[in-house]
């Protein structure tokens, strides 16, 4: 049994974690209501270095873990060049800008690539929000700026 789906957790396990770092690959420009992302239940998703995956950011209030996301802007696809683990609740930074935080992940596309869907303000796709090519991304803990370097 998943021991999240099974509420076997009373609290968040991940104490602490190491920053996640990439860099962006692709821009995205679209944005789609009706998507019906359906986010898992876990609430972490380890990524390897090299690895590729995406961006999407979504407006919706209660937007988590085992929710169905319908309002979408896609962002970017990003290359991570310093793995580790994405967690509910970490903060997405998009060059030195503050994007919003990890909502959940959904697995259409995998094992191509995971899905990132992060909460936010910024009613913006990727072109919109002004990435570019090569932008540095870090998703790490909520407040952990100091893993910027």
């Amino acid at each position: 049994m998943d021991p999240y789906s099974g509420g076997l957790f009373s609290k968040n396990p991940y104490a602490r974690h190491s920053a996640i770092k990439g860099r962006i690959v692709v821009v995205l420009d679209a944005r789609l209501t009706g998507r019906e992302l359906h986010l898992i239940q876990p609430i972490s998703r380890a990524v390897k270095r090299y690895d590729i995956h995406e961006l999407i950011a979504t407006p919706e209030e209660g937007s988590g873990p085992g929710a169905t996301v319908n309002d979408v802007w896609y962002i970017a696809f990003f290359e991570v060049t310093q793995g580790g683990v994405i967690v509910v609740g970490d903060e997405v930074l998009v060059g030195d800008k503050p994007f919003g935080c990890v909502a959940g992940f959904d697995d259409t596309h995998l094992p191509n690539h995971q899905n990132i869907i992060v909460r936010t303000e910024a009613n913006k796709t990727g072109l919109e929000f002004g990435i570019g090519l090569g932008e540095p991304v870090l998703i790490g803990e909520k407040g952990s700026v100091s893993e910027r370097t």
